[in-house]
């Protein structure tokens, strides 16, 4: 049996910590989170507009090592939360210094509705990967919780990896 890796990040409402644990219990795969050196503060809106100023400039933040090598893994899959049309900068920072080179990996976003380009953006990223399969699930788009993407429909992916 293969090993399986879900590494996520995840802010505000848990949303993308809530779609990586689901693949992680379905699928028996470990999981690790990503997160950052220095933390996000302030309200709701203030980490969106910072979180908007760090994607238009590429900004990749520093981040904790995760308590997982995701070299040790055949397969990972990696979930993020949508940012302004892509992933999240501690998503690039995690993905620009990773090495998929033999692996398999399938990737998810989770949305409020305005999905962008974050699953080919990541895509590119996991070189030498074998992109097995991707993901977009969208919640509510007033920054909520409430799953907008059929289960059933979340469920099937997640039994194909």
């Amino acid at each position: 049996m293969m090993k399986k890796l879900v590494v996520y990040y995840s802010q505000s409402n848990g949303n993308t910590k809530r779609i990586a644990e689901m693949i992680a219990e379905k699928i028996g795969a470990d999981i690790t989170e990503i997160d950052t050196v220095v933390p996000y503060t302030g309200s709701y809106d203030q980490i969106v507009r910072q979180g908007q100023e760090e994607v238009n400039r590429g900004f990749k933040p520093q981040i904790k090592e995760i308590e997982k090598n995701p070299g040790e893994y055949e397969e990972v899959i990696i979930g993020t939360p949508t940012w302004w049309y892509t992933m999240a900068p501690a998503v690039l920072t995690f993905l620009s210094s990773a090495d998929f080179a033999g692996k398999k990996v399938a990737v998810f976003q989770t949305h409020g509705g305005w999905p962008g380009h974050t699953l080919k953006d990541m895509k590119s990223l996991c070189k030498g990967a074998d992109i097995m399969s991707e993901k977009a699930i969208q919640f509510d788009s007033t920054g909520g919780n409430r799953l907008e993407t059929p289960l059933d429909e979340i469920e099937n992916w997640i039994s194909g990896l």
